[in-house]
């Protein structure tokens, strides 16, 4: 007995019609995606670069600069001073030198697996990429700097006048800091100026 074929399917081919919503959410969601993957890349290209820049000015402190022989740049007021820290700013816990090690490696595995899949906005990659650049700078000379793998000393050559000697991983820290702040004050303004609408609206 010759078997029965099924008969051809009329219209349009099976899946999502052409101007269907569920297309346009498809879309969007594809577009959410891409722009979370360039806000990492951001993100993971600043942090490498603040750290290749960081290793290198430090590669050429040691190199060229004298420790304990300061060289003006501007006056007395910014000069080159190359030190070996054991601890953290001002000197303090020079004693505990694998404390601030752990703690840093610690901070890199947050960084890297709770902080950089989730940040949205390209303010979010730039502090992220500097934190990055700046804990992982010190940590590479926390394992790497004499005397020993764990408990080296970080290499600091800025001096400012009155204050503490620093490197650039201490300056990306700290522009890091500074951009969260205004940037959490500038998110939450923004919710205040949606927010305040709406509520004119139901009034």
């Amino acid at each position: 007995m010759r078997g029965l074929r099924p008969a051809d399917r009329q219209g349009p081919p099976p899946g999502v019609p052409p101007r269907h919503p569920l297309r346009d959410l498809q879309a969007a969601r594809g577009t959410t995606l891409t722009a979370r993957r360039a806000v990492r890349l951001v993100a993971g290209g600043i942090a490498l670069l603040g750290l290749a820049v960081d290793q290198l000015v430090k590669l050429a402190s040691v190199e060229f600069l004298e420790p304990g022989v300061p060289v003006n740049l501007v006056g007395s007021l910014l000069r080159l001073n190359l030190i070996r820290n054991p601890g953290a700013a001002f000197g303090m816990g020079s004693e505990v030198t694998i404390v601030f090690t752990i703690f840093a490696m610690l901070a890199t595995v947050g960084c890297l697996v709770f902080a950089l899949p989730r940040i949205t906005r390209t303010w979010h990659a730039i502090a992220l990429g500097l934190l990055l650049a700046g804990i992982t700078g010190n940590l590479v000379d926390r394992l790497m700097q004499p005397p020993a793998a764990l408990h080296g000393h970080v290499i600091d050559m800025f001096q400012l006048q009155g204050f503490a000697i620093f490197n650039i991983a201490d300056v990306c820290i700290t522009a890091a800091a500074v951009l969260i702040i205004i940037g959490s004050f500038r998110s939450e303004r923004t919710d205040d100026v949606v927010e305040a609408p709406a509520e004119e609206q139901a009034a």
